[in-house]
């Protein structure tokens, strides 16, 4: 009876330290999570997966990747890419966890953080500003002639989507079917300018460079987007990353950053060879590049840089609440973080990032 005794025992107390050792070896192998790495282990990825779109409006992240300057920044850190149409698809893959990192437009990026209660991602640059407009055909020259008409923006719920319906509403124009109100209809960008052609819609609030090409096909402007912000600034295309991903690999975060800072740099040093270098990006992902007459007006509605324009954030969460994208109006806080670009601006001898309150709170 007392052998019995013994060894249950000497078993737990076997069993008890190696619970520890293996306790110690997780706690030295996982690390910790906190803002931008701090406060535990953290390592350079071994993967990064990037989304981005086949647009000019994405330039940096084109040039980036097909010039190879975001895979030299990551060294051994292997990069791999995904395309996307709009917006709301690239959240949906960030947030099922198959993309680290993204490029993708203003309002998405606010539905995102929303979406998590404020806890999958965080925005941690600015890539494009400009690039947006409400082109229609010829004989539309005023608002009120959109009555009865369709217009088409990329997806439901994207930056230019949540921009049209906020302007409508700004001018009093109901959304709808009927002869007193604007249908908007949810297009993928190519099927736009193909209906466009016929007739069959109205013309469309788009990104660059389809903007431009339904310009090319003979719509008129009647909203350039940049007149509706102070400066005529707003961030078209911003970079945000999952937070899990920020917390235990800053160092790639960095990386990436890096990667885009000298496609900008390209694109303000060799603007031609950045035009064509974008355009061939395009072909390749899409199978046809862009008339250079398209190519050139893109290039010329958009500027690029990594600050993010956090001062425009709080009028854009109220923009997708007024579209009915958001069923209420999003608390930033803790959606910016700057860190990672902030230590890349420095790097570069250049200003650093004005987080306009969007960051976490000291302490």
């Amino acid at each position: 009876m007392r052998l019995r005794s013994r060894v249950p025992i000497a078993l737990l107390a076997a069993l008890a330290a190696v619970g520890v050792l293996a306790s110690c070896s997780r706690a030295a192998e996982s690390p910790t999570s906190g803002s931008g790495g701090t406060g535990g282990a953290t390592s350079p990825a071994a993967e990064l997966r990037l989304g981005y779109f086949p647009n000019i409006t994405h330039a940096p992240a084109l040039i980036g990747v097909d010039k190879g300057y975001i895979a030299q920044e990551l060294g051994s850190t292997k990069l791999t890419t995904q395309t996307f149409n709009a917006g709301p698809e690239e959240v949906n893959a960030l947030l099922g966890g198959s993309l680290d990192a993204g490029f993708i437009g203003s309002s998405p990026a606010i539905n995102a953080f929303a979406k998590s209660n404020g806890q999958a991602v965080r925005l941690v640059a600015g890539s494009t500003s400009g690039g947006a407009q409400l082109v229609v055909a010829k004989d539309i020259t005023s608002p009120e002639q959109l009555k009865g008409k369709t217009i088409a923006t990329p997806q439901l719920g994207n930056t230019q989507d949540v921009a049209l319906k906020k302007w409508l509403k700004d001018n009093n124009l109901e959304i709808g079917e009927g002869a007193d109100k604007v249908t908007v209809q949810n297009l993928d960008n190519p099927r736009t300018l193909d209906l466009f052609k016929t007739g069959q819609v109205a013309g469309g609030w788009l990104p660059e460079p389809w903007s431009s090409r339904l310009v090319d096909a003979g719509a008129s402007v009647l909203v350039d987007e940049r007149t509706l912000w102070p400066n005529g600034e707003f961030p078209t295309t911003v970079l945000i990353v999952r937070t899990d991903f920020l917390d235990k690999h800053p160092e790639t975060v960095e990386a990436l950053l890096r990667g885009e800072q000298k496609a900008i740099d390209y694109i303000a040093s060799d603007p031609a060879g950045a035009k064509t270098a974008s355009n061939d990006s395009i072909k390749r992902l899409t199978g046809s590049s862009l008339p250079p007459t398209v190519v050139e007006r893109a290039f010329s509605e958009l500027s690029f840089g990594l600050d993010p324009l956090a001062a425009t954030f709080p009028q854009l969460a109220k923009d997708s609440l007024t579209a009915g994208a958001q069923k209420q109006e999003t608390n930033l806080q803790g959606f910016l973080d700057v860190t990672a670009v902030n230590k890349v601006l420095q790097a570069a001898g250049k200003p650093a990032v004005d987080a306009a309150g969007l960051d976490k709170p000291a302490g």
